[in-house]
């Protein structure tokens, strides 16, 4: 299979894989299964060290999820959401029906993609969230760590989203397919 090429903004060739590809480099060693990354289009972007902050709102938010989500739907902590040949993410948070083999979910059948935001603003409020939209992901949180406020994405229509509405720290998030659960970053 010949090789597909992106180009980088320094205007350099880089070479494009497809998710089966990273998954036969996994299998034979040559990329560590706890290495951190997503395949973004193609290219293999590392992730970021988490930071104290980053973790406690994760940590809190995943806590008072899972005691709340009914048996239906899944919560998965950092799990690779395959949403194209070329594209794999690894949200924060992602709810989904549970049931479902994890390479099976597709971007319309996650509920809610939730990604905390210490130093990754604006690639989590940017690329990912477009990314997140193309595929139909329902709903999307993008949480800025360090002031506490989330971005709530609903309606994706393309590469956008219909409404973005900022939410501060003492408002109440809700997931708009689970109004029964709700979480304040205030309270974090």
């Amino acid at each position: 299979m010949p090789s597909v090429k992106t180009r980088a903004a320094e205007g350099l060739d880089r070479r494009s894989f497809t998710v089966a590809e990273i998954l036969r480099m996994q299998e034979a060693g040559i990329i560590s299964e706890d290495e951190k990354f997503e395949l973004v289009e193609g290219e293999i972007v590392p992730m970021q060290a988490k930071s104290h902050i980053h973790e406690l709102i994760k940590s809190t938010l995943l806590l008072k999820l899972a005691r709340s989500l009914p048996n239906s739907l899944w919560l998965g902590v950092e799990s690779s959401i395959y949403l194209s040949s070329r594209t794999f993410l690894e949200p924060d948070l992602v709810i989904y029906p549970n049931g479902m083999k994890l390479e099976q979910v597709k971007g319309s059948d996650v509920i809610i993609a939730i990604e905390v935001a210490a130093s990754t603003l604006p690639y989590d409020h940017g690329l990912k969230a477009r990314i997140y939209a193309r595929h139909g992901v329902r709903e999307l949180w993008v949480i800025d760590a360090n002031e506490r406020r989330t971005f709530v994405h609903t309606e994706p229509s393309g590469e956008a989203w219909r409404t973005i509405r900022t939410l501060e720290p003492d408002a109440d998030l809700r997931i708009e397919a689970l109004p029964q659960l709700s979480a304040r970053l205030s309270e974090i």
